[in-house]
């Protein structure tokens, strides 16, 4: 019997990348009396950016299907990413501006919200100056976006005051890897894990953070690679580890320096490496000299034989990488934790190869993208030095202005708010940031946007920060809007549009150039699509470290992303770095930083003698504005919970299920307890997706650090007590009380 033809997702699926071109929108697909279509795009949640075929019927996204032929996850999706379709329907979805009376919100008419907020952004800057303004932006906005609100910020207000909520997350890595490498990336693309001979994982709950991650993890073990995995919970990631180190929270800079210190003490350096690449090594070898294992143990509560063996073991292979995340990078000392993984890896050799290097694994969805091209408040397009003559002077030609029109830089995302709080700064825009959840130390927060003379917030749904708007636009959801994204690995994906903003809610693009042209400012705000953004945000970062000249939307496609740097339209892309042994700094080697032990800015003491660290689960993503309202995932982890080991319930009459109140300097929370053997027993952990009196970011202190100004949300002291059930029985609202 004849078979009947392949269909062109047959042939896509089954012979691979050079088959899978789509038209914009997808091919057709008729369904009984019902045209539907797949849409091959990316999932919207976390740095992973997997790839998703989303199924439309209507202008609406009602289902999925794997994309099993693209690369990074080969159709794997973990909870989220299969339930992320449900929330483009959701009723709480914004479908008109609105604006605040005396009563709450009413929806607004375009021409009226869009005149009102420009009309109050102006006035606030003619009566106290361009920088009584600021802009939020987010790193969850496709790269596009991202390059728009840092150009609107610059060129359509002239504020210098513009950061974002990758603040939060990957600036402390960031920081590091500039400082040493030259250059913001990880250095290796994931197919490189897989050949790792040892694999460190210090500081990343991989396992319900970043799902698809452990798959190359597995991969690399069914080949026979050691794993070492260091964090003050038993993660999942770590059942399966060969060497467990349970450091102290706030402590992993001492276990680094030890590790360090017996590397070099044992001759396990490379030598011809370090003398043919890097400069500095001398002042890193000074200052881990007095950090042997003993005395890093007494500080971290890991072993001294085991700190021993963690080092030989990488100190030993050509095929080591080092892979880390918030836990390591939400620090006071974030920066030197970072620059210590670096520092491992180039003392052994271990960078520029297959197989080995250090890692940073980037958090939000398009975390490395959003941070690249300009919503940095030191930064310009191409990851280019704001402070840089030379950058500012091609910017500037590209935007058509003069370089010393180009503000400066500005506060971060935490000073903003300090600045708003004592009133320096009188008017905020926000997109794609839920400063009053994500913030820490959140009273404050709140006190802050209450103080606010204008406050205007770009969003799909109300969070619990735009209920304090002045105004609230309608924006777009990642489906809504073609553009990129670059994945954890630095692979520049293709965000392809599925449908329309429903109602009328507009794409966040139209908004901002709308918003540009009644500022004044309209001549340099043209764009009609997305597609001319990008055309600009390539003329922008030619020349610079993160250069996308190369990078079009159809080579996207055909290659299923490319990697960046890629300077030309015949560059293939760069998926792994420094195989010349060149890295990006002036002298073309990788420089050692000298480390320096401190104290975190909130520690224990008698009063309060218990470690605090905050933390994700699997069903839920950031401030939650999105997965609190998917009904499958919320019914996974509903409400936060109070995680516990058993030594230390038993000391307070704690037994699972029990409510407990958590105390820290700050403020106070009550939570249902779970105990559990997985977490040191002078630790206990909250999820801070939450809002309110669920909130863990109640507790958290606004310590920065220095370098990078990222919050130390890792490491809090705080008391507990058993506590009488705080609330009556029955489901919460969605997103909470704020």
């Amino acid at each position: 019997m004849a078979k009947a033809p392949l269909s062109l997702d047959e042939l896509s699926t089954r012979y691979g990348p050079h088959l899978n071109y789509k038209p914009p929108g997808g091919w057709q697909v008729q369904s009984g009396n019902q045209s539907e279509k797949l849409v091959k795009t990316h999932c919207c949640f976390c740095g992973q950016q997997c790839g998703i075929q989303l199924k439309v019927r209507d202008n609406q996204v009602i289902g999925f299907e794997p994309w099993e032929e693209f690369p990074f996850n080969r159709g794997m999706l973990c909870p989220k990413g299969v339930k992320r379709y449900l929330q483009g329907n959701h009723p709480d979805r914004l479908l008109d501006p609105l604006m605040r009376t005396a009563e709450g919100f009413r929806p607004a008419s375009w021409d009226e919200a869009l005149d009102f907020t420009a009309r109050r952004l102006r006035e606030l800057q003619e009566k106290h100056g361009p920088d009584s303004v600021a802009v939020y932006g987010g790193a969850s906005l496709t790269t596009e976006k991202a390059y728009l609100v840092g150009k609107f910020a610059r060129v359509a207000l002239g504020t210098r005051h513009i950061d974002y909520n990758g603040r939060l997350c990957m600036v402390s890595a960031g920081t590091a890897y500039k400082g040493a490498l030259g250059v913001d990336r990880a250095p290796n693309p994931w197919n490189d894990i897989a050949a790792a001979e040892v694999l460190m994982v210090i500081g990343a709950n991989i396992g319900e953070c970043a799902p698809i991650t452990t798959d190359y993890i597995w991969r690399a073990r069914d080949k026979g690679a050691r794993l070492i995995v260091a964090d003050p919970r038993f993660t999942p990631i770590a059942r399966n580890a060969d060497l467990f180190l349970p450091v102290r929270p706030g402590t992993d800079l001492a276990l680094l320096m030890a590790m360090l210190h017996v590397i070099v003490r044992d001759g396990l350096t490379d030598p011809d490496f370090i003398a043919a690449h890097t400069t500095g090594f001398e002042k890193t070898v000074e200052s881990v000299e007095p950090w042997n294992p003993r005395r890093a143990a007494e500080v971290t509560g890991v072993a001294p034989d085991a700190i021993e063996r963690a080092a030989h073991w990488i100190g030993e292979s050509r095929r080591a990488m080092l892979m880390h995340a918030r836990g390591l990078e939400h620090h006071s000392k974030g920066v030197e934790n970072c620059e210590a993984v670096v520092a491992i890896a180039l003392a052994t050799g271990n960078i520029g190869r297959e197989g080995a290097g250090p890692i940073m694994i980037t958090g939000q969805g398009n975390g490395q993208g959003g941070r690249e091209h300009g919503q940095k408040c030191d930064q310009l397009p191409g990851q280019r030095s704001l402070t840089d003559p030379a950058a500012r002077q091609h910017v500037a030609g590209v935007w058509g202005i003069s370089p010393d029109d180009l503000p400066g830089p500005g506060y971060t995302a935490v000073e903003i708010m300090n600045a708003i709080h004592s009133g320096e700064i009188k008017g905020l825009l926000c997109l794609c940031f839920n400063p009053l959840v994500s913030l820490p130390d959140a009273n404050f927060t709140r006190e802050a946007l209450e103080r606010l003379e204008f406050f205007g917030v770009i969003d799909f749904f109300l969070s619990e920060t735009a209920a304090h708007a002045d105004v609230v636009l309608a924006g777009s959801l990642q489906e809504e809007e073609e553009g990129v994204t670059a994945n954890v690995e630095a692979r520049v994906i293709h965000i392809q549009k599925a449908v329309d903003p429903p109602g009328n809610a507009r794409t966040d693009s139209a908004i901002v150039c709308d918003l540009a042209r009644r500022l004044g400012r309209g001549q340099y705000f043209p764009f009609r699509e997305p597609r001319e953004i990008f055309e600009e945000l390539r003329r922008a970062s030619q020349g610079g470290i993160a250069d996308y000249y190369g990078i079009t939307y159809e080579k996207i496609d055909q290659q299923m992303g490319v990697f960046w740097p890629c300077p030309t339209l015949e560059h293939p892309g760069t998926p792994r770095l420094f195989e010349d042994g060149r890295f990006f700094h002036p002298d073309g080697k990788a420089h050692f930083m000298s480390l320096a032990w401190r104290e975190s800015g909130d520690p224990v003491d008698a009063e309060f003698p218990i470690y605090l660290t905050t933390g994700r689960v699997v069903s839920q993503y950031l401030s939650g504005t999105q997965t609190r309202r998917i009904g499958a995932l919320v019914d996974q982890y509903p409400e936060p919970k109070l995680e516990i080991h058993p030594r230390l319930a038993e000391q307070y009459g704690i037994r699972a299920g029990d409510w407990v109140t958590v105390t820290s300097r700050r403020s106070a929370i009550t939570l249902e307890s779970m105990v559990v053997r997985t977490i040191r027993p002078d630790t206990v952990l909250i999820p801070y997706h939450w809002p309110g009196d669920r909130s863990a970011n109640r507790l958290t202190h606004r310590t920065l650090d220095p370098r990078s100004k990222i919050p130390e949300y890792k490491v809090s002291a705080c008391k507990i007590e058993k506590a009488p059930h705080p609330r009556p029985a029955g489901p919460r609202p969605p997103s909470g009380g704020a």
